[in-house]
């Protein structure tokens, strides 16, 4: 085995292979007993990560916010909620990261603001036709006293996209502003020159304080059409449900337009000056990894998540043909896949992978075998990976939160009927026998954790052989070490039924083959594709001898190994 440390902090090509944890910090680490997760809490973890084998952290906004999206709804890009931390606080951050070898990627949100921005209260405060209003998307509504919206575009959080807007006493307007998300999180008009101009700034801001990247929060959505022209959308969806991210949506005027790559271009030009280069990963929900691939061309973005592989499921058809198709077409733009199976907007892939019973209720040991073992065979896959904090602990999600608990504005928005990311955003558990399970040292924390937290804790995994935190941080480790891994070719090798099988092989002639049984039975796999077990998702693997002589792996149900010869 190589050595496993980490890049040096001046390879400028470590993302293409790295292993990037996301922090939503509110729920990491809470230091002073707020109940609230905050960057010194965070910093106190930082050995916890570089244990855990990470090469970098991506942390969702801890931007000044109101928080009607989690802080998605930014009123500052360069201030920090003081309900977090402060701006001393995110340079230590950044400089106890990179002593540690870790890398810090930021969130930036370019799509919206916060209705509590100085922008959107400047267009309150001002004239219709002045500068102020023709940073955000304004127009006239239609009919006689322009009370209808301009077209019919919906929020994604349900309800219509577009806002009616009011003077200071409360009287309506005839003009009404675009938010695709949340009435508190206008959308700003990219055909204007002051905001390409702001958020060069800002990323000029972080990235002189020494940040090295962002993650890019709907990065497909920041252009629209020009005209914006009514969307005729599928049938099957009603009045409070846009359809986002599938091919129904491929020319939706609101996501996906052409435009939006001559940004990214702009940034690009930016982030290169920096020794170095400061690098960017988006979130580009698009119909096909054509479309995917488009942003990750040598002068735009350097990665983009490969979402179409977190809906494939607990599918071998539908995640080989993720794998395949986003191989091929990031191939031609030179570009490396980005796998992630779990984040802070999707329900956790323990939950999300487990079988359903007949009495309609998920089997969650058996989602945490298949969750396990998904990780072991897409850490195997090449290109980089992003994890979400706590799936290191095989958390599922929280689905029984109290309405008046959630904070969702989806949750709100279509009367309780929809709002799951509540449910992965619970603090989580460091210490089983602590208030808030060690979350921080008072007893609360800002969305309740549940009673199954205390035997989930990183207090009663690490260390422990078989945990699923062990597992992950053997992995990790393995996959820095081995030269086949990260980066480089991919090869599939068959095999009856929903088996899917890859070997890696490094530039020096050694390989890796990993394999991922979906079935429910134990398959039989050739002895020449190895029978040293590297890593292993469960503890059903075992060479087999046979009558005639030789030998073969015998691999359980829904588990994933690697192999060496």
């Amino acid at each position: 085995m190589t050595s496993t440390a980490r890049p040096s902090m001046d390879d400028a090509t470590w993302w293409r292979h790295a292993v990037v944890y996301q922090v939503y910090p509110r729920s990491f680490a809470d230091s002073d007993g707020d109940g609230m997760g905050d960057i010194p809490g965070l910093i106190t973890r930082l050995d916890y990560l570089a244990d855990l084998g990470v090469d970098a952290i991506w942390i969702s906004p801890f931007y000044t916010s109101p928080l009607h999206d989690g802080g998605y709804d930014v009123a500052d890009y360069r201030s920090i909620d003081e309900r977090l931390g402060t701006l001393a606080d995110v340079d230590v951050l950044i400089a106890q990261a990179h002593e540690r070898g870790i890398r810090i990627l930021m969130d930036i949100v370019p799509n919206h603001t916060s209705s509590e921005h100085r922008w959107f209260k400047e267009l309150l405060e001002s004239e219709p036709g002045s500068p102020a209003w023709d940073r955000y998307v304004v127009r006239e509504g239609t009919g006689a006293d322009r009370e209808t919206p301009p077209n019919n575009w919906r929020s994604v959080f349900h309800g219509r996209g577009w806002s009616r807007i009011r003077t200071a006493d409360g009287t309506p307007t005839g003009y009404w502003y675009l938010h695709i998300f949340d009435t508190t999180q206008p959308d700003v008009n990219w055909q204007n020159a002051d905001v390409h101009e702001e958020f060069i700034s800002t990323l000029r801001f972080w990235f002189d304080r020494g940040i090295d990247g962002f993650r890019i929060d709907v990065a497909h959505g920041l252009v629209k059409e020009e005209g914006l022209p009514d969307f005729d959308y599928p049938e099957d969806t009603d009045d409070a449900t846009p359809p986002m991210f599938d091919e129904d949506v491929a020319h939706a005027p609101f996501w996906d337009q052409d435009g939006v790559h001559d940004i990214y271009r702009e940034w690009r030009a930016v982030a290169d000056e920096y020794d170095p280069p400061r690098v960017f990963c988006g979130e580009t929900w698009v119909p096909n990894a054509e479309r995917l691939a488009r942003y990750q061309r040598p002068d735009e973005l350097h990665t983009s998540f490969n979402f179409s592989y977190l809906e494939a499921g607990w599918d071998a058809s539908a995640m080989r043909s993720s794998i395949d198709e986003t191989i091929a077409n990031h191939a031609r733009v030179g570009a490396p896949p980005t796998w992630v199976l779990s984040n802070h907007d999707v329900i956790r892939h323990r939950t999300r992978m487990a079988p359903v019973g007949a009495d309609g209720e998920r089997d969650l040991e058996r989602g945490l075998r298949r969750a396990r073992a998904a990780t072991v065979f897409t850490l195997a896959l090449p290109g980089s990976m992003y994890l979400y904090q706590g799936e290191e602990l095989g958390l599922p999600e929280v689905t029984d939160l109290p309405p008046e608990a959630r904070q969702d504005p989806a949750w709100h928005r279509s009367g309780g009927t929809d709002g799951t990311r509540d449910g992965c955003r619970v603090p989580i558990p460091w210490s089983g026998d602590s208030p808030s399970y060690g979350f921080g040292p008072g007893s609360e924390s800002w969305l309740p954790q549940p009673p199954v937290w205390a035997d989930l804790s990183v207090e009663r995994e690490r260390g422990v052989d078989g945990s699923t935190w062990e597992m992950y941080r053997q992995a990790l480790a393995l996959r820095r070490a081995e030269p086949a891994l990260g980066e480089g070719p991919l090869e599939w090798l068959d095999h009856d039924g929903d088996v899917l099988v890859i070997r890696r092989t490094s530039p020096d002639g050694s390989s890796v083959v990993a394999v991922l049984n979906l079935t429910d039975g134990v398959v039989r796999l050739p002895a020449h594709w190895g029978t040293e077990v590297l890593v292993s998702s469960g503890d059903d693997v075992a060479v087999m001898s046979i009558d005639e002589g030789g030998s073969f792996i015998a691999l359980g149900a829904e588990t994933a190994a690697w192999l060496r010869g």
